[in-house]
């Protein structure tokens, strides 16, 4: 070594090797540490915070000498800066595992972009038009890294990520987050349009057959030095990072399996491509075995990938019929069979195939399901759990806490499934004495585990209960339960069992009235029916539960067919198909009026006749509550019958007001308004009320098109709705002759009463029907005299601007009805900006500010994309955009009174430079002022904060005056985009606050 070199070699050793903590990234840079910085045990900081730090001190723009914002430079530095973030990335041998992990997608984004630059990737050239055969390796394998990283991100951005815990509101803070998170959905717009190239890409690397190299310290060293020193010594096949073609291709066939599965949701055909992928891998692996230094595949995350794809994509030499029953029970799952999934379970507990683990994650996945709002899996859930609970018990585990909290409230469908599962799931001729006693200690507990004495005779008188438990333990199972429980009658003999109870007649007939209460099959009820009457001829079994309850317009008609039997059959099942309609379970209420229509055809035209009603009404329920929800139109025939129905004139029919109601609805809902404004029959318009505005409202929706002059319906529904509206005072004449108004009441001369037209009106769907119905009531609510702050509506100037007899009106009944319309309204669709704008409305009239603004940004929110695009100024007009100025002023927030200034079509200088004098201000004031555009306004806040002597306030002012986009010499179309860009910012940063 020469003297010279020993020298330098010792003043280097002799400087500390721990750089100073707020300078760090600087002392590596000028030291050149960075080697003997990654080679110690915990370097601190870390590799990838290096990287993060080296990136971002390089990407600082630049502030030139007019205060202007410049792009970074070009210089030494940024290199230097550049090729160090580089080096660290290749000191953690470019494992995507780890740089994905640590790093954003921003960061990771500009490093590998970095790589692929001085790996001489010609820059604007496609990587899916470059022969990766004939490139140098290490810019081969730069051009996979990006596009491994490409695809990789795009299957993580699919999965669902748990938001972190936000701290306290700080704006600076939301505006970063917001900023990165613009960023990193940018570049994922950007990954996503280029997935199509990066997976052709990776293709195409299936095909090579020579080995690559990554980029190391090393290398990025020789490409620093000047162009002579390197000696073509990165271009050859020898430098670099030894990558085996056997480790990249298991990689990339990885990376391209995850890709292909993910895009399998939207077409399924792809999740072939996935298995070919994903079995290649473990082939891969195999042959690789413990060699591979590069090659990190989680191997548990594959094999569940495997079994997916096998669940998915079947292969096509195996039938249905050789499938495993773990197959089986995720193509049920899939298709929704979880009838077959309950049978699966049954079966594999007489073999114990399925794990148990297994069995417990369909429950959970069940179960999560339930939770999502999908009620028709409660059952299921009980099912499953009670195959897994025999399945525990046979096996010898304890009973799990989820069957005890499903088992709370037994009924009679619970344990009869309970005791069908035990006798499915154990062989009495084959099974061991041990799995016969674990069955009858489970049957022997869940008997004292029941209080309904009914429950436990169930129990206790089933076949395999009496089979597996011996005369001495039954009888020891009755004293217990003389012993816990106070309602058991201790008679002076004991019993012996409960098989010696006597069967009287009035315990049988005890039995089947349970037993008619519980069951909804129409046959079983006939027959229990027939053997009640057997017994005895003095009951009215209609009476039995207080519970079933038939409109009085049709009971009268009922109870007067004088066969007992025919009479009590036809109330129960009419009562019950009632019922099951209320609690939607329309295939069992379809299944009891069929019954009941067949029974009353036989001998009464009149019951027909209403049995034919009721089923229609059933039909309607069905559709609205299925495929109606989806938006499919009902079928010809269903429109065709609630037609017949409203056009029935058949004498001395008893009929619900309620069908005719749904039927004026139904078609209202499905926009059949030329039938309700031209085809009703005059007859129906006189008798129905119902029909009556339906017509109304039909005839209104016709006629919007039309000048105001041709709106004759709109008048006709205005007076029928102030008629419904009205009150009717009553008088009273005192002692001395004197008349006095003790009450008013809601007035009969309407066509119906107004909560009968509240509940109408909470029927209707169909969106243009009910902005009709609410501008009405809006306009009726802005009429009274001492209205201070009107409520706005689309199409309220179609109504009449005033009422001849303000006082006949109810307008408080008027404001509440209001106020539901809006409720129920939001609730059908609650994006609607016009029914927020009435929302925002009320609460503004009511001094409820906060609350107010609210809604009015919500109703930005929903018609511009959460602002990304311009509000609709019929959204936005000048009203709204006042009453949000009058909401931030009465709120404290005078900053925001003076930005929402400059949204006016003429910007209000008054008011916005009156709200800036104001030093009360609760908003974040100066943080705001990046947020206006009109220079006027910022001079103002300059002029302002130098008379106050507020000279950090005055800078911010200063600097928001010298953007270069607000230069008043900008072209309009500048100066409009520089506005619009604030607004969007404002109006995001004031949702955050008040969403």
């Amino acid at each position: 070594m020469s003297a010279e070199a020993a020298d330098r070699e010792a003043a280097t050793s002799s400087r500390p090797c721990t750089p100073p903590q707020t300078c760090w990234f600087e002392f590596l840079l000028e030291e050149s540490l960075l080697e003997k910085h990654l080679r110690k045990p915990c370097p601190d900081p870390a590799p990838v915070q290096l990287i993060v730090q080296f990136l971002e001190q390089a990407s600082k723009p630049s502030v030139n000498e007019q205060n202007q914002v410049q792009p970074p430079p070009d210089n030494k530095r940024n290199r230097i800066l550049k090729l160090l973030a580089l080096k660290v990335a290749a000191h953690l041998k470019w494992d995507l595992d780890i740089l994905e992990k640590s790093l954003s997608v921003p960061v990771l984004n500009v490093l590998l972009n970095e790589l692929l630059c001085v790996s001489k990737v010609p820059p604007g050239t496609k990587h899916v038009d470059m022969d990766l055969a004939t490139l140098p390796p290490t810019t081969a394998m730069a051009i996979l890294l990006y596009n491994r990283w490409a695809i990789r991100t795009i299957v993580q951005s699919s999965f669902p990520v748990k938001q972190a815990k936000p701290g306290p509101p700080q704006l600076s803070v939301m505006n970063q987050m917001q900023q990165e998170k613009e960023l990193t959905e940018n570049i994922l717009k950007v990954l996503k349009e280029q997935a199509s190239d990066s997976i052709l890409v990776l293709e195409a690397a299936l095909k090579l057959n020579k080995d690559l190299y990554v980029h190391t310290m090393r290398t990025l060293d020789l490409l620093a030095m000047e162009p002579g020193m390197v000696n073509g010594e990165t271009e050859s096949s020898a430098a670099g990072l030894k990558i085996r073609t056997e480790e990249m291709q298991c990689q990339v066939c990885y990376d391209l399996g995850a890709a292909y599965f993910q895009q399998g949701s939207t077409n399924s055909a792809v999740y072939e491509n996935a298995r070919e992928k994903f079995f290649r891998t473990k082939e891969l692996i195999a042959e690789i075995g413990s060699l591979s230094l590069h090659c990190t595949i989680d191997e548990k995350r594959l094999a569940g990938y495997c079994q997916a794809c096998d669940v998915l994509v079947p292969s096509s030499d195996i039938t249905s019929q050789q499938l495993t029953p773990y197959s089986q029970v995720h193509i049920c799952l899939r298709s929704g069979n979880y009838q077959e999934v309950i049978k699966i379970f049954i079966e594999d507990n007489l073999t114990f195939g399925l794990p148990v683990q297994f069995r417990q994650s369909v429950l959970r996945e069940l179960f999560q399901k339930a939770q999502q709002g999908n009620e028709a899996l409660d059952e299921i859930c009980f099912k499953v759990c009670a195959c897994n609970t025999v399945r525990d018990i046979l096996e010898g585990r304890t009973i799990s806490v989820q069957f005890n909290q499903l088992f709370l409230r037994p009924n009679k469908e619970k344990i009869d499934f309970l005791l069908e599962v035990c006798s499915r799931s154990i062989n009495l001729e084959k099974s061991s004495d041990s799995l016969k006693g674990n069955m009858a200690s489970f049957l022997k507990n869940v008997c004292l585990g029941l209080e309904d004495l009914q429950y436990v005779f169930m129990i206790s008188s089933h076949e395999l209960f009496i089979t597996l438990l011996k005369d001495e333990e039954r009888k020891l199972l009755v004293d217990q339960m003389r012993k816990r429980s106070p309602r058991v009658n201790l008679c002076i003999k004991p019993m012996t069992s409960f098989y010696d109870i006597p069967a009287s007649a009035s315990v049988n007939i005890g039995q089947l009235e349970h037993q008619l209460i519980l069951s909804v099959d129409p046959w079983r009820i006939r027959q229990i029916l027939i053997e009640l009457h057997g017994m005895t001829s003095e009951r009215q079994f209609w009476t039995v539960s207080n519970k079933w309850e038939v409109p009085s317009v049709y009971s009268g008609v009922i109870l007067g067919i004088k066969d007992n039997l025919t009479r009590d059959l036809v109330y129960i099942l009419m009562a019950k198909g009632l019922h099951c309609s209320t609690v939607m379970d329309f295939s069992h209420a379809k299944q009891l009026f069929a019954a009941c229509l067949e029974l009353v055809t036989e001998f009464s035209p009149k019951l027909r006749q209403v049995m034919l009603n009721e089923m229609l009404l059933l039909d309607i329920y069905t559709h609205e509550a299925g495929t109606g929800q989806s938006g499919e139109r009902p079928p010809s025939d269903l429109i065709s019958r609630v037609r017949g129905y409203l056009e029935m004139r058949l004498p001395d029919i008893p009929l619900r007001q309620v069908i005719a109601e749904e039927c004026v609805a139904f078609m209202l809902n499905w926009k059949e308004n030329e039938y309700l404004t031209l085809q009703v029959p005059a007859f129906l318009l006189q008798n129905n009320p119902y029909v009556k505005l339906g017509q109304l409202l039909a005839a209104t929706i016709k006629e919007l098109p039309g000048p105001k002059e041709s709106r004759r319906t709109a008048k006709d529904l205005w007076e029928v709705v102030v008629q419904i509206c009205s009150v009717s005072s009553q008088h009273k004449r005192g002692n001395d002759g004197r008349v006095s108004l003790i009450k008013q009441r809601e007035s009969t001369l309407g066509i119906m009463y107004r909560s009968e037209l509240l509940s109408f009106i909470k029927k209707l769907r169909e969106p243009l029907v009910l902005t009709i119905i609410l501008s009405l009531f809006v306009k009726l609510h802005n009429v009274r005299e001492d209205i201070v702050n009107d409520i706005t509506a689309e199409h309220i100037s179609i109504w009449p601007s005033s009422i001849p007899n303000l006082q006949s009106v109810d307008f408080e009944a008027v404001a509440i009805t209001v106020k539901e319309l809006v409720r129920y309204a939001r609730s059908i669709n609650p994006n609607n900006h016009s029914w927020l704008i009435i929302q925002a409305d009320i609460y503004f009239a009511t001094n409820q500010y906060s609350a107010a603004l609210h809604y009015y940004l919500q109703a930005g929110a929903v018609c511009s994309d959460f602002f990304n695009k311009a509000v609709p100024p019929d959204v936005y007009t000048d009203q709204v955009i006042k009453r949000m100025i009058k909401c931030c002023s009465l709120l404290n927030c005078h900053t925001q009174v003076a930005i929402l200034c400059q949204f006016l079509r003429e910007i209000d200088y008054k008011t916005a430079f009156k709200s800036l004098q104001e030093q009360n201000s609760h908003d974040a004031m100066d943080s705001y002022y990046d947020y206006i555009w009109d220079v006027t306004i910022l001079e103002y806040l300059t002029y302002l904060h130098h008379k106050r002597g507020e000279t950090d306030k005055r800078q911010i002012a200063i600097k928001a005056i010298g953007q270069t986009e607000l230069n008043a010499s900008n072209p309009e179309e500048v100066l409009q985009l520089a506005a619009q860009r604030r607004k969007k910012k404002f109006l995001q940063a004031m949702a955050k606050l008040y969403f």
